[in-house]
């Protein structure tokens, strides 16, 4: 059996076109949610169910880092005009993406 058929390099595969796919998702997402965040922000909007649904699909690609820095902007904002919800979503991305691993010293 030559190396290029080793039947345990099928699953990395799999795993890394997976992961790509994420990262492809990703960057689709960052140009589609960048202008929203941004509206949100320039325009003092204080809609809280669109900060809030945006919010949302923001903590769908919290693996991703300038998804992530969309997410802190946007909590931010959402900061001074509802302390307690933005201190929720972020707790919630502590839940979702934050590893037990990264409170310890």
């Amino acid at each position: 059996m030559s190396p290029t058929n080793n039947p345990s390099d099928e699953p990395f595969g799999t795993i890394m076109a997976i992961a790509e796919e994420m990262h492809r998702l990703a960057e689709l997402a960052l140009a589609q949610y960048t202008p929203v965040v941004e509206g949100i922000i320039s325009s003092k909007s204080k809609d809280v169910h669109h900060i809030g649904h945006t919010l949302d699909g923001l903590l769908d690609f919290g693996f991703y880092a300038p998804m992530v820095e969309l997410f802190r902007r946007l909590c931010r904002h959402y900061y001074f005009i509802d302390a307690e919800a933005a201190a929720s979503y972020v707790l919630t991305y502590r839940e979702m993406w934050d590893s037990e691993e990264s409170g310890k010293s």
